[in-house]
């Protein structure tokens, strides 16, 4: 059987108002229409709902059970409408973005917050991963769009629409009394003298390490590599050698008590930005999102040191 949801909010009405005639007030139709949709109804079924009086209008026991089931389906069905409502408004759904770590802890968490006060209802989901896989998770479709860093990048980005967002410069960290206290900048060939603690070749900071060694024509000195943030700190921490981080890392290290200088000659930057494929489209929700993050220069969003926004 094939009925409506104006059928079942037609023999809803006329459950609850008791009578044909208060039902076709309440609708603001006419008595004939509403009798008329009640029979079809009915005649689909193969049974009655209501057992007519001269007074009043009683539900049947098969129309009891049946006002129970239309009012669960127009229920749910009108709750699906502002669902999908505040779907168009960007107010309701799923938006997922890639991002790397350090980005995930300082970048982004002040406009997620802003953005969560706007968007109560969207679920927000951030995934942190390596420079690589943030890619290969946009290309494929699983998020809907990453922020990541994409200066120095070896892979080509050219399917995707990049809009830089931020930049920030690489320093030297050091532990306290290191000579570079002294210093109000540091050269990369300055490093040729320490023991240096790299960070390992699947990281996207790495890459930018080697082209400014390569650039100033340095070697570091050292063998220690570590992936993870807090171990190049340690170990730094540890008196065993120096290292260089993008502004952003900065925060990450301070549990350590190291201090830093900026590195120059060369100035070496990371450029930061939202990318995303172009033929995909964005739901409003993650458009929402989206703009928050590109916009966050104009809203003032306090970032670390040797960090800045790039203006929208």
């Amino acid at each position: 059987m094939d009925l409506t949801i104006q059928q079942l909010r037609v023999v809803l009405a006329v459950y609850e108002a008791g009578s044909f005639t208060a039902a076709a007030g309440d609708l603001h139709q006419a008595q004939s229409s509403l009798s008329r949709t009640v029979l079809e109804v009915e005649r689909r079924l193969g049974v009655p709902l209501f057992e007519r009086t001269t007074r009043r209008l009683e539900p049947t026991a098969e129309g009891r059970e049946f006002v129970a089931i239309a009012h669960a389906t127009v229920t749910a069905f009108d709750a699906n409408l502002r669902h999908f409502a505040g779907f168009l408004d960007g107010q309701r759904g799923r938006v997922r973005v890639a991002t790397l770590p350090s980005l995930a802890a300082i970048l982004l968490p002040s406009i997620v917050s802003g953005y969560q006060r706007e968007h109560p209802g969207v679920d927000l989901t951030i995934e942190d991963a390596l420079a690589a896989e943030v890619l290969a998770r946009v290309r494929a479709g699983e998020v809907d769009f990453a922020v990541t860093v994409v200066s120095a990048t070896t892979e080509p980005i050219d399917d995707l629409h990049v809009t830089p967002v931020a930049t920030d410069r690489f320093c030297c960290v050091f532990p306290p009394g290191h000579r570079f206290t002294e210093c109000d900048e540091v050269a990369w060939s300055d490093l040729a003298r320490e023991a240096f603690i790299a960070f390992d070749r699947t990281t996207s900071i790495r890459q930018h390490l080697d082209r400014a060694f390569a650039e100033s024509g340095t070697v570091p000195t050292g063998g220690i590599e570590a992936r993870n943030i807090s171990a190049v700190a340690g170990l730094v921490a540890a008196g065993l050698g120096v290292s260089a981080v993008p502004g952003l890392v900065l925060p990450l290290v301070r549990f350590a008590g190291l201090e830093h200088r900026p590195l120059g000659d060369p100035r070496m930057e990371r450029r930061i930005a939202v990318i995303r494929v172009p033929h995909r489209p964005l739901s409003p929700a993650a458009r929402a999102f989206r703009t928050a993050i590109t916009g966050a220069s104009r809203s003032g969003q306090p970032l670390p040191p040797e960090t800045a926004w790039l203006s929208a």
